[in-house]
């Protein structure tokens, strides 16, 4: 059996920067997610209230009954501040930092099962494992809280005391027992509103959760109607995601890198669309275009 160190290690130089271990207990923000869930918060997304969801965020022995440890990751991605000047004359549009490059679908799972694989070898035995990023019925920032990587802010990003909040999650469901590391309890955000203040839509509530009908990540990318005629000023020039609440957290301007992983390859002219020029796309060489990038998930 391979030890948690070397598990650590053996994650990091696959290019996760946050590593964390725990076990798979009840979440603790479980109660928060059916009161946000109850109170209609998350929009037209209504895979998130079926009974499915529900039961399997509640425990993941639904998900995988085996499962013994919960590896909790994070794959750096660009500092949006980092994005290039564009011409004055060019009608752009903004893409969310995490955009810039590959689907992180595409990138975490795979290395998470790699590391599954090296796991079950040095044991000696078949391991039962899941892997997930943003794709499986968990509460992601709970369980990097829980395995100590940081807090979930104001904003309800998972912020790491010493490098931000521009982070992927991933988790690794494994049925062999590591020890796990000290949960994150610390709140750092203190008396601190930036975020609150600065979202374009006020879809930020006071009680740790975001209304996603108001937000812009959903309304550009989830929402699949007609966005409410009231918002629409406030969406600016933003066409995929939004970045704003976290570009005016101090734990950012502080800590935060500027280039994301390379694993990512992000591309710079990715930040920042000639609308005019993306209105000439057909189908097909929109398809060509953003193939492998999280932009294609909205399509034409």
């Amino acid at each position: 059996m391979l030890s948690k160190e070397t598990i650590r290690a053996l994650l990091r130089d696959q290019g996760f920067e946050l590593v964390g271990f725990s076990a798979p207990k009840p979440p603790a923000h479980m109660d928060t997610f059916q009161q946000w869930i109850a109170q209609g918060l998350h929009a037209g997304m209504a895979y998130l209230a079926s009974e499915r969801s529900l039961t399997r965020r509640a425990s993941l022995q639904a998900i995988l009954p085996e499962v013994r440890s919960v590896l909790t990751v994070g794959l750096r991605y660009p500092n949006p501040l980092s994005s290039p000047p564009i011409p004055e004359d060019q009608l752009s549009g903004r893409v969310a930092a995490y955009a810039w490059g590959k689907d992180y679908h595409d990138v975490i799972p795979p290395l998470l099962d790699e590391a599954a694989f090296a796991i079950q070898q040095a044991s000696g035995r078949q391991a039962s494992f899941r892997s997930y990023t943003d794709t499986g019925p968990i509460l992601e920032r709970d369980a990097a809280s829980t395995a100590g990587l940081g807090w979930i802010g104001k904003n309800t990003c998972l912020i790491s005391p010493t490098q931000g909040s521009y982070f992927l999650l991933g988790e690794l469901l494994i049925d062999q027992e590591i020890e796990p590391d000290p949960p994150f309890t610390a709140d750092q955000c203190g008396t601190c509103r930036r975020c609150i203040e600065a979202c374009p839509t006020t879809c930020i509530r006071d009680d740790r959760t975001i209304d996603s009908n108001r937000c812009i990540s959903y309304l550009t990318i989830e929402h699949k109607g007609v966005i409410p005629a009231d918002l629409r000023p406030a969406l600016g020039d933003w066409v995929f995601g939004c970045d704003v609440c976290q570009s005016v957290c101090p734990w950012n301007l502080r800590f935060a890198q500027p280039q994301g992983s390379a694993l990512l390859e992000a591309r710079p002219e990715m930040a920042r669309p000639n609308l005019l020029e993306e209105l000439k796309l057909d189908s097909q060489a929109f398809n060509r275009k953003f193939k492998g990038s999280p932009v294609q998930r909205t399509r034409r």
